[in-house]
């Protein structure tokens, strides 16, 4: 079930009492545990609200707390939190859970009490007992990630919502700025609303004055640079963002991961993978591989992988101190742009 069918269910349909949210989409996660906890009355939810935190509490304790009769109100909500034991993960330390208690609880969930497990996670361990469970008692929600349309189309929905026009153009821009990722859009719409309160329409000018890019966006724009041999580009974005007091050595991480699934990118794409099953089999967010294949089409893979092993052994220099951590990466774009020139 989607988010926004739950949403309509709860306000028509029974209370369901026993939910699983699963899915690693936080803005999703968010609305859906909103859209629950307007249930309880807010007078009421200090007595019959309560979450609890998997990797902190036993779960022995959500039981108790699921099995006793509300306190003053109809019922109660209990949420449980980062639930690892659903998956493969196998946590040393911690506290012990009476997953018995928990499997016995979900297959006769208690009426006054509404249950929700709230998943982080892409997928559960199906192969456990209580998740079989869980799967087929529970109302189970959709919080996977959004693709760039869904998470487009989802933010143009919400800013209707509240009477804001929004350009094509800015829309786009929004989406470049973010990332692609529907959670960090949602993040910026009370700022955007604010902006907006006068009737003003967004427009990619607003975008580009309120919505900051973020590193990953800003260390792209190096990437490409780079990919694109402007040596001159490419250390003056550097130099930006050590100005920034970003660290030498972390941006030098994310380069090596950028490049890394470029080269990965390049060589499935030549088996003929396409954009959808690119994002499946590298478990990257599709907007991710759709800049990934923009900027690997003019570029070879030999060079692809020389830009790779190069950050690879900047990386190595930095670390043991055997060359200026500032300059390392200064060093490696003049070789490589020299070695393409050559």
């Amino acid at each position: 079930m989607q988010v926004d069918e739950l949403i309509q269910q709860l306000k028509t349909g029974p209370r369901p009492p026993l939910v699983l949210v699963l899915g690693t989409e936080q803005a999703l996660r968010d609305r859906t545990l909103q859209a629950l906890r307007q249930l309880v009355p807010p007078d009421q939810q200090t007595m019959n609200y309560a979450a609890y935190d998997m990797r902190q509490t036993p779960v022995a304790v959500a039981l108790d707390d699921a099995t006793s009769q509300p306190f003053f109100g109809d019922f109660r909500e209990v949420v449980i939190t980062d639930p690892y034991f659903l998956t493969g993960e196998s946590a040393k330390g911690g506290p012990v859970h009476d997953l018995d208690g928990l499997t016995a609880y979900c297959q006769k969930p208690v009426a006054s009490t509404t249950m929700v497990l709230v998943a982080p996670y892409p997928k559960l361990d199906e192969r456990k007992r209580l998740v079989k469970a869980i799967k087929k008692q529970a109302l189970v929600v959709d919080a996977a990630p959004l693709n760039q349309r869904e998470a487009q189309a989802a933010i143009q929905r919400a800013l209707r919502s509240q009477h804001i026009t929004i350009t094509p153009e800015a829309s786009q821009a929004l989406v470049q700025r973010a990332g692609g990722d529907y959670s960090a859009m949602v993040r910026e719409l009370p700022k955007l609303a604010v902006f907006a309160a006068g009737g003003k329409p967004l427009d990619a000018a607003a975008i580009d004055a309120l919505v900051p890019k973020q590193l990953t966006d800003r260390v792209f724009d190096l990437v490409s640079a780079v990919v694109a041999r402007n040596a001159t580009q490419a250390i003056a974005l550097y130099r930006d963002l050590l100005l920034q007091k970003e660290e030498p050595i972390r941006l030098n991480s994310l380069l090596v991961g950028q490049f890394r699934l470029l080269v990965q990118v390049a060589i499935l794409a030549q088996k003929g993978y396409s954009q959808g099953s690119l994002a499946s089999t590298l478990k990257v967010h599709p907007y991710r591989v759709k800049l990934a294949l923009q900027a690997v089409q003019h570029t070879g893979l030999a060079a692809l992988q020389r830009a790779y092993s190069g950050l690879v052994d900047t990386e190595a220099a930095m670390k043991t101190g055997r060359m200026d951590k500032a300059l390392a990466f200064e060093l490696f774009v003049l070789r490589y742009c020299g070695q393409a020139r050559r």
